[in-house]
């Protein structure tokens, strides 16, 4: 088999390596859009460009942080092959590097030419699309469907003038995303926690959408009242925002937003609807399969973990607390399970999160008021529970 050569290219990223970023790894956080609209093409990110004869098999962005390098390639699968290529390239040509770290890695290697560990840190929920609306209607649950049709025609009964659309970014209405933006705030305002969406993030919202975006609005008396913002790199989506005004809490907007995207993702033939992380029901019910990331360390040589004891020590525990967390939280979604174990899992993840809820609106409610916080924001119907942390992507 022909060897991997790596050439590198310092504080650039050169523009024939553009195109394999989306062609190789698919994902919005290895793409081209999002690594320029969130600065990490600027100066100090490096770049190996991988190639086994005349093809390209791998570009990986890089930055220095002291005696690490930090890949900022982000959920996308490397080879072994390329990863021990890329490493060796690294410890060979900078001395004082002792690890080299990969936050969100999709895909552990079994086996590396160099001691590694890595440690499960997120998830990417993932719905493969098949061939046509009528084949994912059929893979839909009964109760699925019952639940899609039953809102459907009671929000059409209620409200005749509702309205939905979908649009490629370019031909999006900057007001509907600012207005899908808006509606996220007051959400996450009703459950007394601060939006991750403050002005500058709006701006670069904005920005994806023009270049890579596709946004489904719904409006009722034209006024837009739920909606999703999405991202498209190439054949994959991704949602980025969902929100429903609370006005509309008793008819699933949001459920029912995110089913005809994915119908409209369906028919652009697209390959995977990314829900990406936050273990909402929603997105299980809507077919999503949990796929889990891990952080995975690379080392110079086993001398250098050993130097490196206590920072490994906190890796495998974050690790184990991931899975502890992923395992409650599975368990909490199987209402059906009679497990006395299951049941207090559920219980008391409920519980938890009540109280943390209490917290936050206490917290919230001593600040000194920096706008109308009190816009009361909805939840799905109870069937529809949520089952994530505060800063996750799709909460309803």
């Amino acid at each position: 088999m022909q060897g991997i050569e790596v050439t590198m290219y310092s504080d650039a990223v050169p523009q024939f390596a553009h195109e394999p970023l989306d062609r190789l790894y698919r994902h919005l956080h290895s793409s081209l859009a999002y690594h320029s609209v969130y600065g990490n093409l600027r100066g100090g990110t490096h770049t190996c460009v991988l190639r086994q004869g005349a093809e390209i098999v791998a570009v990986v962005l890089f930055r220095f942080d002291g005696k690490r390098v930090r890949v900022i390639n982000e959920q996308c699968v490397f080879p072994p092959a390329v990863i021990d290529a890329f490493a060796r390239h690294i410890f060979e040509r900078f001395p004082a590097t002792s690890v080299i770290s990969f936050p969100v890695i999709d895909a552990m290697p079994a086996g590396l030419r160099y001691p590694f560990m890595g440690a499960k840190c997120t998830q990417d929920i993932v719905l493969a699309l098949p061939a046509s609306e009528d084949q994912y209607q059929a893979m839909l649950g009964k109760s699925t469907r019952a639940y899609i049709k039953r809102y459907f025609n009671k929000l059409k009964r209620c409200f005749p003038s509702v309205s939905w659309t979908t649009r490629d970014g370019g031909d999006a209405s900057e007001d509907d995303v600012r207005a899908i933006i808006e509606l996220n705030r007051a959400r996450m305002a009703g459950k007394y926690k601060d939006s991750y969406i403050d002005h500058a993030e709006a701006d670069r919202i904005l920005q994806m959408v023009r270049r890579c975006g596709l946004v489904t609005v719904m409006t009722i008396d034209g006024k837009v009242c739920a909606g999703t913002i999405n991202y498209r790199v190439a054949d994959n989506y991704f949602l980025q925002v969902i929100a429903h005004a609370p006005a509309y809490d008793d008819y699933g907007l949001g459920t029912l937003c995110c089913y005809l995207t994915i119908c409209e993702c369906i028919a652009r033939k697209g390959a995977e609807y990314h829900f990406l992380w936050g273990r909402y029901e929603y997105k299980y019910r809507l077919l999503g399969v949990q796929r889990d990331m891990s952080h995975m360390l690379v080392y110079r040589s086993r001398l250098h973990l050993l130097r490196n004891g206590a920072q490994a020590a906190r890796h495998a525990w974050r690790g184990r607390m991931y899975e502890v967390k992923n395992w409650m939280e599975h368990r909490a979604r199987r209402l059906d399970d009679s497990s006395v174990l299951n049941r207090a899992a559920y219980h008391g993840l409920n519980s938890l999160r009540n109280v943390k809820r209490s917290l936050d609106r206490i917290r919230r409610q001593r600040r000194p008021a920096a706008g109308d916080a009190s816009a009361a924001v909805g939840k799905e119907p109870p069937a529809w529970g949520e089952t994530g942390n505060a800063r996750t992507s799709g909460e309803l």
